[in-house]
């Protein structure tokens, strides 16, 4: 399976959500020499949004109350600075061993933990 790296060091991936097939950001990646690295069109549960990001933010901020939209992104970006380097760390090997899984499944329905 292809890496995907920018000139600047950042892998990129992109599960199949319209807005990743637009064609500004085919334009982005083309301009800044970077390809995408194929995403299995069944396997939302590959994204590490979904399978880590958004799970951990659900747990911090769920059933909180705000008094506005700035209060909001204050606690939002709280929570997101409060992801310690070793969260990431098990996040990426999560989503290589579920990536893997996926390869030795041919792109079919698995479960897995």
């Amino acid at each position: 399976m292809p890496q995907v790296v920018a000139k600047w060091g950042v892998v990129a991936h992109h599960d199949n959500a319209p807005v990743h097939k637009a064609l500004n950001v085919k334009q982005f990646l083309t301009k800044n020499s970077m390809t995408q690295l194929l995403h299995p069109p069944y396997s939302p549960d590959l994204a590490p949004c979904d399978f880590f990001l958004f799970p951990r933010m659900k747990k911090v901020l769920k059933g909180k109350r705000f008094a506005d939209v700035e209060e909001v992104k204050k606690k939002t970006m709280e929570a997101l600075k409060g992801i310690t380097l070793q969260e990431f760390q098990d996040c990426f090997k999560k989503w290589k061993t579920c990536l893997d899984w996926c390869i030795a499944s041919n792109g079919q329905y698995f479960e897995g933990d």
